[in-house]
């Protein structure tokens, strides 16, 4: 047994969407307790710090209806079934930015909100990026700006929240203490 493991009683699907699936779980706590859990579902994602060849990290500015604002994001998307993460960041830089990096590196990955959900996100560095002449085209309902910022932009936009979502924060403070171990 895991420790404090909650015991799953019963699960009750209560939407299934393109993106998430929503459930509730009654679960049996550790201490013989009985609780509800609201669980999303997510089928992962990824996400890309991409520097080009002056050490600029390539940013997409895009509108998010959640949040009723506009954000300045690495480029990102979710896991199709059964593809593998280094597919999707390839795909995704592809789409959201115009480049193919010539060389991909898996960094680490992390969840973004284990209280409530499951999205495992897959944080990926391209280097070497290549502009590409003709590049597949993203969702049709997704408008991006592209933005190429320095490390140090990157690190007062997170301070001055005008870099406001984790997976960037993350990504941000991640390849700043990469570089400082370098």
């Amino acid at each position: 047994m895991k420790k404090f493991e909650e015991k799953t009683i019963h699960s009750n699907e209560i939407f299934n969407g393109k993106i998430i699936r929503l459930q509730v779980d009654d679960v049996e706590l550790p201490d013989g307790k009985m609780a509800k859990r609201e669980i999303v579902k997510h089928p992962g994602a990824v996400a890309i710090i991409a520097l080009n060849d002056e050490n600029k990290i390539i940013m997409v500015e895009q509108y998010r209806k959640p949040l009723e604002r506009s954000l300045l994001e690495i480029p990102a998307g979710k896991l199709e079934y059964g593809e593998e993460p280094l597919v999707t960041a390839e795909r995704e830089l592809e789409e959201e930015t115009g480049y193919a990096a010539g060389k991909m590196e898996h960094l680490t990955s992390f969840y973004t909100s284990p209280g409530f959900a499951d999205e495992l996100i897959h944080l990926y560095i391209a280097t070497e990026l290549k502009k590409i002449d003709n590049p597949k085209i993203g969702d049709e309902d997704e408008f991006v700006e592209l933005y190429e910022i320095t490390l140090d932009e990157a690190i007062q936009f997170v301070g001055e929240k005008k870099i406001y979502d984790a997976k960037t924060a993350y990504a941000v403070l991640y390849l700043q203490l990469r570089m400082a171990m370098t």
